[in-house]
């Protein structure tokens, strides 16, 4: 069974930077993507940043192009995403996905993800 454990939360105010962490666990596919999504209460969940462990292809939302980045260590089962220039906008819960068969037009959408972490809070105050 999947597992995913998310760390590096919390509050910065704006134009800092945050980690966030993820570590995988239990997922026994060897090329997957995952990645990360956010949500703000009462808002759908938004694609941030998914990179494809086969081949290391990332894709990013529109929204943190320049600012985000994703990366992953895989002798750690671990995967990053270092945020930059960090805006009020930013504040959501955060939460690591991983999934085998993603449609390539959908990256950045949460149907085809089939392992999410319990999510993790990102305040960014002005």
């Amino acid at each position: 069974q999947v597992q995913l454990v998310e760390s590096g939360g919390g509050s910065a105010q704006s134009g800092g930077s945050l980690r966030l962490s993820c570590v995988v666990s239990g997922y026994t596919w060897s090329n997957y993507y995952m990645g990360w999504f956010r949500q703000v209460q009462g808002k759908e969940r938004e694609g941030v940043a998914i990179i494809y462990t086969g081949g290391g292809r990332t894709y990013y939302a529109d929204s943190v192009k320049g600012r985000f980045t994703i990366s992953q260590d895989n002798a750690k089962n671990t995967m990053y995403l270092q945020m930059n220039s960090l805006k009020p906008e930013d504040t959501a819960t955060y939460y690591c996905v991983v999934g085998k068969y993603v449609r390539s037009d959908e990256v950045l959408r949460p149907d085809d993800y089939d392992g999410w972490g319990q999510g993790t809070q990102v305040t960014v105050s002005s």
